[in-house]
């Protein structure tokens, strides 16, 4: 979201439709907070250059060794080495998903088609730039689309506390709901991320009260030959059969070390997607904002940073540790988060705008107390 100077002086006229947690907003500058937002954009904006071009290559980079590393020991028995590679690699295809199909270079001056939104992963490339569970299209409407534009408001489908809602409201002992969030996290791709994106683009509407949705016997076939079929001969068929010219046991070494990458890839994701807007000092929303400085507040007190640090920590943490920068600027680069976050920050702090950063593991345990039941998020 770009921000604009065209909002109000203040957000008195919110006052009705924000409880009372937000009374300490409803005199600020809001206009003034969000004209500096502005110029740093177009500061930003003229920066851009070959040093985004020469980060986004680094990046990718790091997970091409991780995966070379997990196939060339794969046929070596069951191990971390090829597990964690492969993982790696996975979900750094995962990150420049994120980044390239925000748009976030198409922008910068030189890009390589191959890096634009219009190219990465559409077509044959998908299983070049982009092989996962769920198709590129269906991922891009409800992550891009659907999230962004509805955060934490019931047509956000990731809406976490209210997409586990049985799981909260459950009489299953404390213990056994963290239990199955946890190895929902081994798993949640295939068996909730998939099927929850097609349900986004083709319904196009909420999901019921308890996150429960239905696909339509299309849909279903969809997910299964344009999702799922393809990942399983690719990773678990294909690489294994790889394998076989050394052995049967090598050939059942490589199909274990690529199923044990999948789950640690899962769960990774998890650990680090799930609470960018979920916990107990996290609002969620029951109108869609009326205007940009709404929206914009929206954004802020609806999402979450982690720990920022270096290039290392960032790429461990997909570059979702910029949460908060990520929602005022989905179409930036992922060097120019790094750059940007502490200004961003300190004009949250100018301006009296609540800024929510801590460590990914305590916003993990945040995040599980909300899906449990044991704590309630916000509302406004």
């Amino acid at each position: 979201m770009s921000a604009s100077a065209s909002a109000p002086q203040t957000l008195n006229q919110l006052a009705s439709r924000i409880d009372p947690g937000l009374d300490a907003l409803l005199t600020l500058d809001w206009s003034g907070f969000m004209a500096e937002l502005a110029d740093l954009r177009e500061q930003i904006q003229a920066q851009l250059g070959a040093e985004d071009l020469q980060h986004l290559y680094k990046i990718e980079g790091w997970g091409q060794p991780a995966s070379v590393l997990g196939l060339l020991t794969a046929g070596l028995g069951p191990n971390p080495l090829s597990m964690g590679g492969l993982s790696l690699g996975r979900t750094t295809r995962w990150l420049l998903m994120h980044h390239i199909g925000h748009r976030g270079y198409d922008r910068v001056p030189g890009v390589p088609k191959r890096y634009t939104s219009k190219y990465f992963a559409r077509g044959w490339r998908r299983w070049v730039d982009w092989a996962d569970w769920m198709s590129p299209e269906s991922w891009k409407y409800e992550h891009n689309v659907l999230h962004h534009s509805h955060t934490g408001q019931l047509a956000d489908p990731d809406l976490l506390e209210r997409n586990t809602a049985k799981i909260r409201n459950s009489a299953l002992p404390v213990p056994l709901r963290y239990a199955l969030m946890l190895a929902l996290g081994l798993v949640w791709k295939p068996v909730y991320y998939a099927p929850s994106n097609l349900h986004a683009l083709h319904d196009k509407q909420p999901k019921g009260p308890s996150g429960e949705f239905q696909l339509d016997a299309e849909s279903i076939k969809e997910l299964i030959f344009d999702g799922y079929l393809p990942y399983v001969l690719l990773n678990f068929v294909l690489l294994p059969t790889l394998f076989l010219p050394a052995g049967p046991r090598a050939g059942a070494s490589a199909l274990i070390n690529s199923l044990g990458a999948e789950l640690l890839a899962n769960f990774h994701t998890f650990l680090v997607v799930g609470p960018n807007h979920t916990g107990d000092d996290i609002y969620r929303f029951s109108h869609k904002p009326r205007n940009a400085a709404e929206r914009l507040l929206h954004q802020i007190v609806g999402s979450v940073n982690y720990r920022t640090g270096n290039d290392f920590v960032d790429f461990m943490q997909f570059w979702l540790n910029y949460q908060i920068e990520h929602h005022i600027w989905p179409d930036l680069p992922m060097l120019r988060y790094q750059q940007v976050q502490p200004q961003v920050k300190a004009l949250c702090q100018k301006y009296g705008v609540p800024y929510l950063q801590e460590d990914v593991l305590q916003r993990f345990v945040k995040m599980l107390q909300v899906t449990t039941g044991q704590r309630d998020m916000r509302r406004a």
